[in-house]
């Protein structure tokens, strides 16, 4: 079961992703302008895919998201962690 914890480390912030159990997914979505992020593997393997692309990401990759680049995580090991760090907001 996929289980979430909020991130706030003073001007940091973002969610902490546990997925326990091979096959857990967060279900495809993407992100404006003020909530984009990157995500950094840091336990197991997953597999993510989104609009015509497809790639396996271990501990320590690190992605980062375009605005409104659909993105979708599925675990390959039982108790993967994904951290996801929300961008400054650029205005």
């Amino acid at each position: 079961m996929l289980q979430t914890k909020p991130l706030r480390l003073g001007d940091i912030y973002g969610t902490i992703y546990d997925f326990q159990d091979v096959g857990d997914t967060l279900p495809m979505h993407s992100h404006g302008e003020v909530d984009v992020h990157i995500s950094i593997i840091a336990r197991g393997s997953f597999r993510a895919h989104g609009s015509g692309w497809d790639k396996t990401l271990s501990c320590g990759d690190v992605v980062d998201w375009k605005a409104n680049d659909p993105h979708e995580f599925i675990a390959l090991e039982p108790n993967s962690r994904m951290v996801n760090i929300q961008k400054a907001n650029k205005q």
